[in-house]
């Protein structure tokens, strides 16, 4: 069944393996259908990769190999709800130790230009806390940051 939305993300070429990637570290994701050109396009030849279905965290997205006239900017990001420090620093990990790059407050790019944000669940509380003057903690807290660590967070937020 073809979903009512999904998000389309164009790569220069490595479309499957972006896919495979993000289903091997993300739960609740996975590769759906791949289509092979049925002819020559401006980028590519007949039979090679030209889109993959796929599934990011119960996302349904499609990567299309549309060559290397369009590169990703941080205006689309994934934002990856953690509920733990592991979980954040695996993510994070796995995101830039895979020729990623970090960025900062929580974000940063995979090898094919996507951005993600790895936020902890307490840090997006922790901007909506009722003190202002805790929120503002917080959030200078996190302007200090790359990956975000919770602990530190958490202390922010306690003055």
């Amino acid at each position: 069944m073809i979903a009512p939305n999904t998000v389309c993300i164009w790569y220069d070429h490595e479309a499957l393996e972006a896919a495979q990637f993000y289903a091997s570290i993300f739960p609740d994701s996975s590769i759906g259908r791949i289509l092979h050109a049925p002819s020559d396009f401006p980028s590519g030849q007949s039979g090679q990769v030209l889109t993959v279905e796929f599934t990011v965290i119960g996302i349904p997205c499609v990567g299309l190999n549309g060559g290397p006239t369009f590169r990703q900017t941080e205006a689309f990001s994934f934002q990856v709800a953690t509920d733990t420090q592991e979980e954040t620093d695996r993510l994070w990990d796995a995101i830039v130790g895979n020729g990623g790059q970090e960025s900062a407050c929580g974000w940063c790019k995979d090898r094919w230009g996507v951005s993600w944000q790895i936020t902890p669940r307490m840090m997006v509380e922790a901007l909506h806390h009722p003190d202002p003057a805790a929120a503002k903690r917080a959030f200078d807290a996190m302007m200090t940051m790359r990956k975000l660590d919770i602990a530190t967070i958490e202390r922010a937020l306690r003055g």
